[in-house]
């Protein structure tokens, strides 16, 4: 708990820092550069937006507002930041977990079983094209998505989440962004398990299960499955960061009115609560994934719980 205590204060200090030393002005992307105003009126801006105050009471401003659970107002956007965020955060998490849930599912069962009949032509195509696509970015994998079945086959939308509203309609339009997601997050989790079983069935435990008469499948799932899929866990959690910025990019390439184009559009603003609060929000996340991971590992494994 203190290190991830420590972790949070890191991390929202720089939350703090990093969008201030971009280059550009808020004052001015709100204005417009072809906007002609006094230095009274500018001076008068910054005011209502708090920037007029130097960078140590600015942060101790920051750091009140986190600790009452306050994130600001928008420059851009005219909003509350938080009821801005919860709009926006729907439609990412709608992304996100399924795919998270699809490619946990599908890459450990996948990797667990090429990892332990490693010399099938089947698997091996199966390692080739899973390492294809964890060695491409996710936006890039987005873009080759969208111009084949969109583009060319015109089989499903370009952009968007919906476009009346219902069931079938919100589900066409995440199709592709959740297969490419699921992909991603399922070929790290194979390349991951394949490694982690084929560690795992040379060990001694594996040979004692073969002179008890077990064969197969079963000496896989009964035996190796639990300890082989420790890594993943960790790498679920590891990665939740990671996976959670490849579906902001997705979101960008689709133009998905999610926290995707919620970032780029703060960033392009130079709107520094929005910005703050978006990354608040995923540091939370990230951290609570990872918090979740350490109890699970434990439950899993029982010399986690021996050695606490």
């Amino acid at each position: 708990m203190l290190r991830y205590l420590l972790a949070l204060f890191i991390i929202f200090t720089l939350n703090f820092i990093i969008p201030r030393t971009m280059p550009g002005d808020p004052v001015t992307n709100l204005l417009g550069e072809n906007y002609i105003a006094s230095e009274a009126t500018i001076q008068e801006l910054k005011m209502e937006l708090g920037l007029d105050k130097s960078l140590p009471a600015q942060f101790l401003d920051y750091w009140r507002d986190i600790l009452t659970l306050r994130l600001g107002y928008s420059y851009h956007f005219n909003q509350k930041v938080s009821s801005l965020i919860f709009m926006r955060i729907k439609w990412t998490l709608a992304l996100l977990f399924p795919a998270i849930f699809l490619g946990a599912i599908l890459g450990t069962i996948l990797g667990a079983l090429s990892g332990w009949k490693k010399n099938k032509l089947a698997n091996k195509a199966m390692t080739w094209t899973f390492l294809a696509v964890y060695s491409s970015p996710p936006y890039f994998l987005g873009i080759i998505f969208l111009y084949v079945f969109s583009f060319k086959l015109g089989l499903l939308p370009f952009k968007g989440f919906y476009e009346t509203g219902g069931f079938l309609d919100v589900l066409q339009h995440l199709f592709l962004p959740i297969l490419i997601m699921s992909a991603f997050t399922a070929s790290r989790n194979y390349m991951i398990m394949r490694g982690s079983v084929l560690i795992e069935k040379e060990k001694l435990y594996v040979v004692y299960a073969r002179a008890k008469g077990l064969t197969g499948n079963s000496i896989l799932f009964r035996h190796i499955f639990k300890n082989a899929s420790l890594p993943v866990i960790t790498l679920i959690a590891l990665d939740f960061g990671f996976l959670l910025s490849g579906a902001l990019f997705v979101e960008i390439v689709f133009s998905m009115n999610g926290m995707g184009t919620l970032i780029y559009e703060a960033l392009m603003s130079r709107d520094y609560p929005v910005l703050q609060g978006c990354f608040l929000i995923i540091t939370v996340m990230v951290i609570a994934a990872n918090f979740i991971a350490d109890i699970l590992y434990s439950y899993i494994d029982p010399r986690v719980r021996e050695k606490a």
